[in-house]
């Protein structure tokens, strides 16, 4: 069991406040003026860890703070480490793919009447939008990426992802992967320190920005330069970003996979 001096744990825990309210601020703002914001936000609103929660401050299990308050909750949760650390060991296991190229956010507006963000206009044409998904090959292994494609652009999608095949299906090159180790490491908390949970949502912050940057969506004007995916250029320029964001994951995904076997009494 490891204790943490009082002037160490409140150190940290100003550093992690600091940190997340960084994040955390204009969030919060926008929220009350109204104003939603397609990637700043997404965070906040596509998973269901809140503001309030990230903020908080946790050492992680086996560790005692000096001085520290002890509160007790009745608020109980099951959750099955062991699916989520196999999934992880999987995934870190098979070769990166680098070679989708976003196409997911293309196949989302594929031939649809309307679109997700329907505040913010697409870059091309529907007619040149569609030729995009039909030119290039559609190879997505994310599930949850995969269900919100058009009904006339799952056909086309070379893989059929399932939640129960999420398992054989998820690979380290994956931008939504990749951004779902936030996911994970919240579900995980207070059992991991907060600080690990902030490594992860930055990365899937940093991660979200080139997802809507590579989307048929046009966002110059919120400040996000388009990565022209439809182009040879764009492409290069998405697989090495692609190529960062795996490396910047792999760490990520490695102290997940240590913390959950710290838990069960595996390592």
């Amino acid at each position: 069991m490891l204790v943490l001096d009082e002037a160490v744990w409140k150190a940290r825990r100003a550093a992690h406040e600091r940190r997340v309210d960084a994040w955390i601020a204009p969030h919060l703002e926008r929220r009350r003026a109204g104003i939603k914001h397609p990637v700043e936000d997404f965070l906040f609103t596509y998973y269901s860890f809140r503001p309030a929660q990230l903020r908080r401050w946790h050492p992680g299990a086996g560790v005692i703070l000096e001085n520290g308050e002890v509160l007790e909750s009745s608020e109980q949760v099951t959750l099955n480490t062991q699916w989520i650390k196999t999934l992880l060991e999987q995934t870190a296991k098979r070769p990166a793919h680098f070679g989708c190229f976003g196409m997911h956010e293309w196949a989302m507006v594929y031939r649809a009447d309307g679109v997700r963000h329907g505040q913010v206009p697409l870059r091309l044409s529907p007619a040149e939008t569609a030729r995009v998904v039909e030119s290039n090959r559609v190879r997505c292994s994310h599930f949850d990426a995969f269900r919100f494609f058009t009904p006339p652009a799952r056909p086309l999608n070379q893989l059929s992802p399932t939640r129960e095949t999420q398992h054989e299906n998820e690979q380290p090159g994956c931008l939504h992967a990749n951004m779902d180790l936030y996911k994970w490491a919240y579900k995980l908390s207070p059992l991991v320190e907060s600080e690990l949970v902030a490594d992860a949502f930055a990365l899937a912050r940093d991660i979200r920005a080139l997802d809507m940057r590579a989307s048929p969506y046009d966002l110059a004007e919120l400040g996000y330069p388009p990565v022209r995916v439809e182009t040879p250029q764009g492409k290069s320029e998405y697989a090495s970003a692609q190529r960062a964001f795996a490396e910047r994951a792999a760490p990520i995904r490695l102290r997940l996979i240590e913390a959950i076997s710290r838990l069960d009494g595996s390592s």
